[in-house]
This record gives C-alpha cells, sequence and structure tokens, in this order.
C-alpha cells in the first residue's frame, strides 16, 4: 500500500515563511544601531561621527520599489496552488490502487476455489499416504482462504480510510484555492496602493527638488529687488519729505471740501424740494393729511370749501416710489381716498394721482414712510416662537361684509391658519398662490385691515386690534414665507 508522504506540507509550510518574510514598511537611516556609550545621568559619552553619510529620500524611495516588485514575485502561489493538486492526484492514485487491490483479491479467492476443488477430487481417488498429502494441501488451501479472507477486510479498512483521505484532501484543496486567490487579490491591492503611494512620494519627492531648484535660481533675483526698493524708498524719503508730506495735506483738505461740498448739495437739493412742493400745492387744490409714518393713515382732503363737493366724484390712484425723481410703481387696489402704508412702503415715497374734470394733480409726502417705534423689538420677539397668534375679526370674506366673532389668525414658519376653537376657517401653507398685503379698498380702519388670499377663490380681510399687531403679522409672514422661496405681495402686484 502506498505512504502518504509529509513533504509537500512541509514544503508547503516553508513556503509560507517565506512569503511572510516581505519587506519592511520602515526605512533605517542605517543598517545598524550607532555605537555609543552612556555615562552619568545618560549623557552619551561617544557620539556617532557627523559626517557619516545617510541615504537620501530617492535611495529610500528606489529601495522600496524594488523590495515592492521583490514582494510581488515572491507572494505568487501557484506553486502552492500545484502542492495541492499533486496531493489530490496523489490520493486518486491511492483510490484506483485500491480498485486493483480489490479485484486482485477477488481473482485469488476464485483461484482457490477451484484449487480446493480440484483437491477434493483428487482426495477421493487417493488412498494412504496420498490421500494424507492431498488432505493436508487441503488444510493449506483453506489456511490460505482465511488469511486472503483477512487480508480483504483490511483491505476495505484501508480503502475506507483512502476514500475519507481523497475526499478530505479534495475539500482541503478546494478551500486553499478559495483561500489562496482571496489572500492574492489582497496581496495585489496592497501591492498597488503601495506602489500608488511611491509614485506620489517621487512626484512630490521631485517637485520639491523643482521647486528648491527654482527658489535657489530666484532666490538672488529678489533679494536684489527688495534691496534696490529699499534704497529707492531711503533715497525719496531724504530729499523729498516736505514734498509728501505737503502733497498728503492737500489731499486731505481736498476730502474735506468735498464733504462739505456734498452736505450743502443735499440741503440745496431738499431746499428745493421744498419749494417745488409749495409751488405746487398752491396750484393744486388737494393735500394729504396724515403721519407719514407706519401705522397711520394717508387721506386726500381739498384745499378750499368750493372743491370739496367734488373729491368724491374724482378718479384716484396710489403710487410708491424710491423718490421723488425715481420710477414710481401703482399700487394695484388702491384707488380710496385713504390709504394705510404697509411694511413694504417703509422708506419710499408715496403719491396720489387725482383726476378730476379732465385735469390730472399729484400730491406726495413731503419725504419717505418711517418705520413704526417698538415694530422692530414685538417682530423680533415673536420671531422666537414657532407660531405666532394673533386675534382678529373678519371684516368681509369674499369681497362681501361679513360680520363675526374674533378668530385666531396663526402665522407659522410653515403655513398660516384662521380658526375659532377647533373649527378651521382656512389652513394653507406658503405657495404662489396666497396673497398678503395691508388694505387697498374700502375698511373702517385701515391702518388695522388686512388682506389675506390662502387659495384662489378664498378671500378675508382681517382688522386687528392694533396697528402694530397688523404690521408685525404682515412682517413674520413674509419673513417665513421668502425662507419657503415664496413672495408674498398684493393682487395684480
Amino acid at each position: 500500500m502506498t505512504k502518504v508522504c509529509p513533504e509537500t506540507e512541509e514544503k508547503s509550510v516553508c513556503e509560507a515563511v517565506v512569503v511572510q518574510a516581505i519587506s519592511a514598511d520602515v526605512s533605517f537611516p542605517a543598517n545598524q544601531f550607532p555605537s555609543y556609550k552612556l555615562g552619568p545621568d545618560d549623557q552619551i559619552l561617544d557620539e556617532p561621527k557627523e559626517n557619516e553619510k545617510h541615504r537620501s529620500v530617492k535611495d529610500v524611495v528606489d529601495k522600496e520599489t524594488g523590495d515592492l516588485s521583490d514582494q510581488h514575485k515572491r507572494l505568487s502561489v501557484r506553486d502552492l496552488a500545484c502542492k495541492f493538486d499533486k496531493n489530490l492526484a496523489a490520493a486518486s492514485k491511492l483510490v484506483d490502487e485500491a480498485k486493483l487491490n480489490e479485484v486482485t483479491s477477488l481473482e485469488g479467492h476464485v483461484m482457490l476455489k477451484k484449487l480446493r476443488d480440484a483437491l477434493e477430487s483428487m482426495r477421493g481417488r487417493m488412498d494412504g499416504r496420498n490421500k494424507e498429502a492431498v488432505e493436508k494441501a487441503i488444510s493449506m488451501v483453506e489456511a490460505l482462504a482465511v488469511k486472503l479472507t483477512q487480508n480483504e477486510g483490511v483491505l476495505i479498512q484501508e480503502k475506507t480510510e483512502v476514500k475519507k483521505l481523497a475526499s478530505f484532501l479534495k475539500q482541503t484543496s478546494e478551500d486553499a484555492k478559495k483561500l489562496v486567490n482571496q489572500e492574492w487579490s489582497f496581496a495585489c491591492a496592497e501591492i498597488e496602493s503601495a506602489k500608488t503611494l511611491v509614485i506620489r512620494l517621487g512626484g512630490a519627492f521631485e517637485e520639491q527638488e523643482l521647486a528648491s531648484k527654482a527658489s535657489r535660481a530666484q532666490g538672488p533675483n529678489v533679494e536684489k529687488l527688495v534691496e534696490e526698493v529699499q534704497e529707492a524708498r531711503r533715497i525719496k524719503r531724504m530729499h523729498q519729505p516736505t514734498k509728501v508730506m505737503g502733497m498728503q495735506h492737500e489731499l486731505h483738505d481736498l476730502k474735506s471740501q468735498i464733504q462739505e461740498k456734498s452736505a450743502y448739495s443735499i440741503k440745496l437739493q431738499r431746499e428745493i424740494a421744498i419749494i417745488k412742493r409749495a409751488e405746487g400745492s398752491k396750484s393744486c387744490p388737494y393735500v394729504l393729511d396724515g403721519a407719514q409714518t407706519l401705522g397711520s393713515c394717508l387721506r386726500i382732503r381739498a384745499s378750499s370749501d368750493n372743491s370739496a363737493s367734488d373729491i368724491s366724484k374724482c378718479s384716484i390712484q396710489w403710487y410708491r416710489a424710491a423718490s421723488e425723481s425715481s420710477r414710481r410703481e401703482a399700487i394695484s387696489g388702491a384707488n380710496q381716498l385713504v390709504y394705510a402704508p404697509e411694511p413694504y412702503d417703509v422708506g419710499r415715497v408715496i403719491q396720489a394721482d387725482i383726476l378730476s374734470n379732465g385735469q390730472k394733480f399729484t400730491v406726495t409726502t413731503d419725504g419717505p414712510i418711517n418705520t413704526a417705534s417698538g415694530l422692530q423689538s414685538r417682530v423680533e420677539l415673536l420671531l422666537r416662537k414657532s407660531n405666532s397668534e394673533f386675534t382678529v375679526v373678519i371684516s368681509q370674506m369674499n369681497g362681501q361684509d361679513h360680520s363675526s366673532r374674533s378668530h385666531v389668525f396663526t402665522v407659522g414658519k410653515a403655513r398660516v391658519k384662521l380658526s375659532r376653537g377647533w373649527i378651521t376657517k382656512a389652513r394653507e401653507i406658503y405657495s404662489n398662490s396666497m396673497q398678503l398685503c395691508g388694505v387697498r379698498g374700502n375698511a373702517n380702519a385701515p391702518a388695522k385691515a388686512l388682506f389675506w388670499q390662502p387659495r384662489k377663490g378664498l378671500s378675508f380681510l382681517l382688522t386687528f386690534e392694533s396697528e402694530q399687531e397688523r404690521n408685525a403679522a404682515i412682517v413674520l409672514s413674509r419673513k417665513y414665507a421668502y425662507d419657503s422661496n415664496v413672495t408674498l405681495v398684493g393682487p395684480d402686484d
């Protein structure tokens, strides 16, 4: 019976040990430890020589590249796979030999049976001493048959063991191949990453060398240029100190004169505007009453009692502009005698065109609309909350007068809601179809009223408790809508 030799396993173990002997990742400046002695208090007595030359970074990179190439060759696992295949072939050969031995054993039984039958036939024909010899021969044949049977049992046991060994070697070979392929892929990935790192280090080293060469080449020129500039500045300070100081004083005087002239120009422009407004008021039969601040109402009235009866029949349109001379913007829906400025009008001039008997007259505010006192602090306080609630009364609904009790108008960061208790009149998120502005039509208290259209086909005219609450609601809703990329304006704005 063939005996399995452990040489293959020993060689594979040796090769595995060789595979693990890869190059070190750390490069030392020398191949041996420095020679020195320590004295009292750990002081170095014999220091290494300073003129000892160490390897440069480029040599280290080249050496690591060569080590990686050798490592790539050592990590080849084809020999290991061949060893596993040889072991599997040896196991298959053992199985074939066991089959041949089984066939040989079967032939031996047949031959022994034939020989015993021949001896039995001879014993019947023999007598005396020859008969005893034949019987002895028959007993010897039977002993051979028993021994052959015992050998067959041993052979069957060995055959079972050989089959187990072959299946084990086959499974081991498959597992080893999988493990080898996996380790091979890991090793290749590590080698590629190491190569990439080495190439990157080499490129950085080359760039550093080029930069150092360029800096060394440009160093003398730059230093020379700096010295020339410093020398020129020194000569300038020595020979022209009074001229430089005189120019500085002259520039300072020119700046002061320009500031004075600009202030005087602004003053003249204001006086001219006042004069034009006075001349226009003399020719215009209408005047504009009301405080020019947020939270008040601007009202058009006749300047004489004779034309007071005609003002109700006039056509009126309100405008807003950045200044009196700039292009103005019509306020849609504002065509009544009274207009209450909203937060959008702060910092702008409000004008009104009056068309009476074919003649057109224009009245304007003395200056831009000022913000209301306390509004900014009120808005900052409300911004700290997630939802701000205001008490309102519904004056109109879809353009029709509507009498109702007090409701709650809630301005949130994502939506606006109008409700009373658990009943919700309207609740909508900020969208382009939503409109919100100060009232521009007929209202009992225009400075406290607000127009809100949650969606198309539904609109409300809400009256707040105070002018500040109304303006704060407008500012909050427009800020939250702007955060949602939506601009809240009035109708047709």
